[in-house]
């Protein structure tokens, strides 16, 4: 009786102990986000997350570059928009030159948010889209200069974060030209400029 007693409390705890296994290896398969990731990994995911959220910001600044082109009724606008075209562009295929030596397939499209961003301002026209268009600029290359930079001091790939480096000083003109545009479609600037117009001299 002692014998069978010993023997059914081992077998007990022996399946019990397989249960528990299986049950903790189902855990990290089913949340493989627990399960431990290698620094290097990080890093190589950060790297691609980067090239991939770049090459569809790029991707929408030059089809919302291209709708500028046809939809801005100010000069500035116009002009912003074949700048993004061309300095994007140039900046695209830099940017496949440096994932084609990493073996790193880039995306071919926009992004949904950017889409969302194309669709609401092609419904706009005259002052309205030079205004939304000029404010979605100041915005993505805010952002935009903030990923580059982070890229170009963090980044472990040589050849990502080399694009990324090479590229900040464009994102920071770019930004720097969307601050002037906006100034010139905004509403305030124009109330000033209407303002000024026959305003009488001090002392008359």
């Amino acid at each position: 009786m002692l014998l069978e007693s010993t023997t059914a409390k081992i077998a007990y705890v022996s399946g019990l102990t397989l249960f528990l296994t299986s049950l903790g290896c189902w855990a990290v398969l089913r949340h493989p986000e627990s399960s431990p990731v290698s620094s290097e990994t990080q890093a190589a995911m950060t790297d691609l997350g980067f090239a991939n959220d770049a090459a569809r910001g790029g991707l929408a600044e030059i089809k919302l570059g291209k709708l500028a082109e046809d939809s801005g009724s100010s000069e500035a606008v116009r002009t912003f928009g074949t700048r993004m075209v061309a300095e994007h562009g140039k900046a695209g295929d830099k940017l496949k030159e440096a994932a084609a030596r990493e073996h790193i397939t880039l995306p071919t499209g926009v992004a949904a948010r950017d889409q969302s961003t194309y669709d609401r301002l092609s419904k706009l026209s005259g002052a309205d889209f030079d205004r939304a268009y000029a404010q979605d600029m100041v915005k993505d290359h805010q952002q935009d200069l903030e990923a580059f930079q982070r890229e170009a001091n963090r980044g472990k790939d040589a050849a990502i974060r080399g694009f990324a480096s090479e590229t900040v000083p464009m994102i920071q003109r770019h930004l720097e030209q969307a601050k002037e545009m906006l100034k010139t479609v905004s509403p305030t600037s124009s109330r000033r400029t209407k303002g000024s117009i026959g305003r009488p001299a001090s002392g008359q």
